[in-house]
């Protein structure tokens, strides 16, 4: 049998799953533009081709005869591994499952229909007459196929309307924007895994944020301290809606926001493991499971392997925004060196130019205060 694994991206954040993976004893065959990436120099192979040049990504893994594909924390990525497995017969979600996990639109037209609670919204473009609907501010403005806090505005009067829906659709790919009621409430989300339709739940994570407007990510806490009857609720609520989108064979994150009085909306579902360390280094100190190991188990169709890897720890994200956040670092390397366990992709040429999840200056990951 084939041990040739494709892996869509080349990007640090792709860097886990290839070095797992080369663990594991598969041949790494790694896609993606050129752009000197961390990967292209890790993986076995390299294929200078777009992550969205699908047909190309199919006609290469079916010449090199490959067991699975997969990637991790990117939700462009997801739609042509799950299209590349569907037309190679490899395990994946089905294409009705990716469109409904990438366009936050159809997401929440599908939870609608389904029953699981999620913010009420509505679908704009270029050609929509703001003037005429009616809101109840304040509301949420983001475009319907972007991640990491692009394009995402909380807008408080009709004023700043415009402005917030031009700048969402400006970088939607498909040129569309939600206009949605604001959700109040702590925000969270919930690491999975799925293989043939059953879900498990591996962490509930804890989301620190800027705020209004932007709401860029600012850290994360695994375990999320919450009691067992709110994390049971959680679990239960996940699965339904995992199976509202269809999701039955990859991991998937799952972002909600549980209000004062303990009602929990869904905000949106990737069906992937989520990015900024939470899939590739929090699950795994936090609870001991290799999460990148099963999700290159089920895109081979293997059961994904529970066994604990490391003693379970409480942990915690912190990302590098301000200058201010640099002295906490140096801080903490020299009085309490010991809680700090790595220091993940430093640009300190972005430090107080962050606009977006994207261009933050990086994080470290520590255990929890």
């Amino acid at each position: 049998m084939s041990n040739n694994l494709a892996i869509i991206g080349a990007s640090y954040l792709q860097l886990p799953l290839i070095e797992k993976a080369k663990e594991m004893g598969y041949i790494t065959h790694v896609f993606a533009w050129a752009a000197n990436d961390v990967g292209e120099t890790a993986a076995n192979h390299f294929y200078p081709i777009s992550i969205v040049e699908k047909e190309a990504i199919l006609d290469k893994c079916r010449e090199i005869d490959i067991c699975g594909i997969c990637s991790i924390a990117s939700d462009l990525a997801t739609i042509t591994v799950n299209y590349v497995a569907n037309r190679l017969g490899l395990p994946c979600n089905t294409p009705k499952a990716t469109i409904l996990s990438t366009n936050k639109h159809l997401m929440r037209e599908a939870f609608e229909r389904n029953g699981d609670p999620s913010p009420k919204s509505i679908l704009v473009d270029n050609n929509t007459n703001l003037s005429s609907l009616t809101l109840d501010y304040p509301v949420i403005v983001k475009p319907t196929d972007r991640s990491g806090s692009r394009g995402i505005y909380k807008v408080d009067n009709g004023t700043d309307l415009s402005a917030a829906v031009s700048n969402a659709i400006a970088v939607s790919f498909e040129k569309k924007a939600l206009i949605e009621e604001f959700a109040e409430g702590q925000e969270y989300s919930v690491e999975c895994i799925s293989f043939h339709g059953e879900h498990h739940m591996l962490a509930i994570t804890l989301k620190y944020t800027t705020g209004a407007p932007r709401f860029i990510e600012t850290g994360h806490r695994e375990p999320a301290p919450i009691d067992s009857r709110t994390s049971a609720k959680i679990q239960k609520m996940v699965y339904h809606a995992l199976d509202t989108l269809g999701i039955e064979n990859s991991a998937s994150h799952t972002e909600l926001k549980i209000a004062p009085d303990q009602t929990i909306k869904f905000i949106e579902i990737g069906g992937r493991m989520g990015g900024d360390c939470i899939g590739t280094d929090l699950v795994r100190y936090s609870t001991g499971y290799d999460y990148v190991r099963m999700v290159i188990q089920v895109a081979c169709g293997l059961a994904p392997d529970f066994t604990h890897v490391c003693m379970p720890i409480p942990v915690q994200s912190v990302f590098l925004l301000s200058q201010k956040d640099v002295e906490a670092l140096e801080t903490l390397k020299q009085h309490n060196p010991k809680c700090l366990i790595k220091i993940v992709d430093y640009h300190p040429e972005n430090i107080g130019k962050t606009t977006d999840s994207s261009n933050r200056a990086g994080c470290y990951i520590r255990i929890a205060e």
